[in-house]
């Protein structure tokens, strides 16, 4: 497995609930931050992925909370990718507060998935960093 490829933010205050803490569907969106950024550093957007008619759609999702996030709080998203077949990938989080204290932990599944909305295989230069 290689390592997490980390993405710093600080807590916006339209992310927390009236008690100032992080509203839970923020992670999700987290979560996405990091893939986007994972997908970055390969060279590749998703923008230029669309282009090119590939898409990768989530078909699961999983988050589990364990310590709050707080407004104006510096997080750090940890993210990893792993390949599960030759067109499922898995993306596994941590959204981790200043500190090294585990706020929440999860995982995104998505198919690869033509412009027909069929599946293909994991692009090659995807497949590298994976592997």
């Amino acid at each position: 497995m290689s390592a997490p490829r980390i993405t710093r933010l600080r807590v916006r205050y339209a992310e927390t609930d009236r008690m100032g803490v992080v509203y839970y569907a923020n992670y999700m969106v987290w979560f996405e931050v990091g893939r986007t950024e994972w997908l970055r550093a390969t060279g590749w957007s998703y923008r230029e992925m669309e282009a090119e008619d590939i898409s990768l759609p989530v078909i699961e999702a999983h988050c589990e909370y364990r310590q709050p996030a707080r407004y104006d709080d510096e997080i750090e998203i940890r993210t990893v990718a792993s390949l599960l077949t030759p067109v499922r990938i898995r993306f596994d989080y941590e959204v981790v507060r200043a500190g090294d204290t585990l706020a929440a932990s999860g995982y995104t599944v998505h198919a690869t998935l033509d412009a027909n909305g069929r599946p293909r295989r994991v692009p090659p230069r995807v497949l590298e960093m994976l592997t």
